[in-house]
């Protein structure tokens, strides 16, 4: 059976993907957050002419042949792309089985512990305490992720001493019985990273994401040979061929595809199969509320490399995290459970599509 046709629906910021086949069978996926117009963009300029009439049960196939033959553009945005085709077929195949994408997959839909991720560099560290605080009593969040250094900063903190504010601050709040992680966000050379990491360690983290700039492999391995705790990263990267290097040379402890920036589920399996190549963990990037995240538990809830929980954003105010699919994603005792329907088991909002902006590649 042959995809007829690929839709999108988008703002400057979300885009979600309708792939119909020939019998009038559907599935939902969503190209990447931020710039989404530009991806829907690549998508029906790049992504469907050699999509549209394909098998839609080869996938694999699919997400191979399209690189290839857009060898020009082996950057970030093709990938974009190519995921809002993917996750909606894998939608579709959940829905014309009856299963959850989850089941498809070999998993059983569950709920999965989750850490509360912060996404806020701008609160000090005795509020950002007070309000994971709340959390955990809330919702039963017995993990947590905060952001230390400035995004991309160059050894610069957000203000001075905040790092060692907030690091001090949250565990002293939260108690030894909450795992704590931490977020660079590519800030520091290797030597100050190796120093804030012993800084974590004796703080009792036990997570260190994206130490160095990302594209600097050989600093991030040697951040994660000089210290004893995970050093993670890899959501940015989206070829598979600099995934094949991390793993060989031992970048990083637990490995972080975001399914979205990488191209979507098929993908995304297979950097978790290197992970587990490898004797390393696979904890997607998954650090907003779109259906990255619907995504990530059903991926989480399958693969045999799966770390020990999920990441779970805990901030409001995203244009794409409200109103655009139900059943929303709630966290309750620490943990948010996979959507149990066929497919990625929720349903989409029409009112949200008829407000995005539409448009549809067809088979001739």
């Amino acid at each position: 059976m042959k995809i007829k046709s690929i839709e999108t629906f988008c703002t400057e910021n979300f885009g979600l993907t309708r792939v119909t086949a020939e019998d009038g069978s559907q599935g939902w996926g969503q190209v990447s957050t931020y710039n989404a117009d530009i991806s829907s963009l690549v998508l029906h300029r790049q992504v469907a002419p050699h999509a549209l009439g394909h098998d839609i049960h080869d996938i694999d196939a699919l997400v191979d042949v399209i690189p290839e033959r857009e060898h020009k553009f082996p950057g970030s945005y093709l990938r974009r792309a190519i995921g809002g085709l993917d996750t909606a077929l894998w939608d579709l195949h959940g829905k014309l089985q009856g299963k959850s994408v989850c089941e498809l997959l070999g998993g059983t839909p569950r709920p999965l512990r989750v850490y509360g991720s912060s996404m806020r560099r701008d609160i000090n560290g005795v509020d950002e305490a007070d309000r994971l605080s709340r959390l955990r009593d809330n919702n039963g969040f017995d993990a947590f992720k905060i952001r230390v250094g400035r995004e991309y900063g160059h050894d610069v903190d957000q203000w001075p001493g905040r790092t060692e504010e907030v690091v001090s601050a949250v565990r002293s709040a939260l108690g030894d019985d909450v795992t704590l992680l931490a977020d660079a966000n590519s800030c520091f050379t290797p030597g100050r990273a190796i120093e804030v990491g012993h800084m974590l360690q004796d703080h009792g983290f036990v997570h260190f994401e994206e130490p160095c700039p990302y594209w600097e492999l050989e600093w991030t391995k040697q951040v994660t040979d000089a210290l004893d705790m995970d050093v993670t990263g890899g959501e940015q990267d989206c070829d598979l061929a600099t995934w094949r290097r991390m793993a060989a040379m031992g970048v990083v402890n637990v490995m972080q595809p975001d399914i979205s920036y990488l191209g979507g589920i098929t993908r995304t399996l297979r950097v978790a199969e290197l992970a587990k190549q490898h004797g390393l963990a696979c904890t997607p990037h998954s650090a907003n509320l779109s259906l990255v995240t619907v995504f990530t538990l059903h991926v989480m809830g399958a693969i045999e490399a799966a770390g020990p929980y999920v990441e779970f954003s805990i901030e409001d105010g995203y244009p794409w995290d409200d109103g655009i699919y139900q059943p929303a994603l709630v966290a309750r005792d620490g943990k948010v459970s996979i959507p149990d329907g066929p497919g990625w088991g929720i349903e989409v909002n029409p009112e949200w599509l008829a407000k995005a902006a539409y448009q549809v590649s067809e088979m001739e």
